[in-house]
């Protein structure tokens, strides 16, 4: 069980930090809650049951486990889906599930099938550019709040660690 002031993902909600853990009554039987506020909007307040089955709370990865998800980005890799419907559903359920590595994929996913639309004139669907979004503030905000950096920063961070990890890849004999 999490505490009072622990910061944690909540689902596609992003980091929420635990502000209080109280009992409410609803129909007749009492229920404990976690009492969510997200970091990154403070006008939001988030009410979770505690023994949800379906909890999509978990703690925040470590400054670790975020270098090595930034290692194996460029290995990331997920299949196309040509029908957008097919896509949009598979897609709309890695984001709701939060998986880090899948999130990954879907973005690289994403970010060169738009590059190959803008190359070939062709419109990216705006249900493409919202869960790529979606799925990038979800990694973002984990990401900046684990490494204590801004939000703006964290692609330059990651291009940097990329752009190292490829200069050192380089630099090794043959």
């Amino acid at each position: 069980m999490f505490q009072v002031n622990d910061t944690v993902m909540y689902g596609s909600s992003g980091v929420c930090r635990i502000s209080e853990i109280c009992a409410k009554k609803f129909g007749g039987s009492e229920v404990l809650y976690y009492v969510l506020k997200p970091v990154y909007d403070e006008n939001s307040t988030i009410y979770c049951p505690v023994d949800s089955p379906k909890l999509k709370i978990r703690q925040l990865l470590s400054v670790n486990e975020i270098y090595r998800l930034i290692q194996e980005m460029p290995d990331a890799q997920t299949e196309w889906i040509d029908n957008e419907q097919q896509r949009k559903e598979k897609f709309s359920k890695i984001v709701k599930e939060g998986d880090h590595r899948e999130l990954i994929k879907l973005i690289r996913a994403l970010y060169f099938n738009r590059e190959e639309k803008h190359r070939s004139g062709k419109k990216f669907y705006l249900s493409d550019e919202r869960i790529m979004k979606e799925a990038e503030t979800i990694l973002h905000e984990e990401f900046a709040h684990v490494l204590n950096i801004k939000l703006e920063e964290v692609v330059p961070f990651i291009m940097g660690e990329l752009q190292k990890q490829e200069e050192a890849r380089c630099a090794q004999p043959e």
